[in-house]
């Protein structure tokens, strides 16, 4: 499957989302990606993706299948990092894409909404995220975005039986709001 044969729709989830939203970042090839654990129950994030965060975005990437049924291929999500006024500014983003739509331009449409979101709605001036060091792609996709490599956390995570290195990374935003001059 190309890139151009892929029509998505990218859009705010909705708590009906949460058992397929569930679902994906449990899958095979999408979980090795992120902290969830293997073979965990759908139910085990049910709550979680259900409750919508209003200092928060959750967006997903849908194709509509032969009976114009959304299938979820994608994911991206920016949340606040820790309660407090000292750090409203900030975002942590997580993001997920199907096995199988992997490599054909999900995660760039995923990111430019969020970041879009990000930048001119939300008066957010730094985003964050976690990656594992051997993630090129995915490495690869947040510097085209402007994130940088900030940090290297040794042992951070366990996967697959080693503890992983990963990045600490952010983004501060291009071209942040100001007042226009009088």
């Amino acid at each position: 499957m190309t890139e151009a044969a892929i029509a998505l729709q990218i859009r705010a989830a909705e708590p009906e989302d949460a058992a397929a939203l569930s679902a994906l970042i449990g899958s095979e090839g999408v979980f090795e990606g992120t902290s969830q654990l293997p073979m965990m129950p759908v139910a085990s994030r049910l709550d979680r993706f259900s409750k919508l965060d209003p200092a928060g975005l959750l967006l997903v990437a849908c194709t509509e299948t032969f009976n114009a049924q959304q299938k979820i291929v994608g994911m991206i999500g920016l949340h606040l990092v820790q309660p407090g006024l000292r750090r409203a500014h900030v975002r942590g983003l997580g993001i997920s894409v199907a096995k199988n739509f992997q490599g054909q331009g999900v995660g760039q449409l995923l990111m430019e909404a969020a970041l879009h979101w990000a930048d001119n709605w939300a008066g957010i001036l730094r985003v964050e995220l976690t990656v594992f060091a051997d993630n090129a792609r995915a490495i690869a996709l947040y510097e085209r975005h402007g994130f940088v490599h900030e940090g290297t956390m040794r042992g951070h995570m366990l996967r697959d039986g080693i503890y992983a290195d990963t990045y600490l990374m952010a983004r501060l935003h291009p071209n942040p709001p100001s007042l226009p001059r009088a």
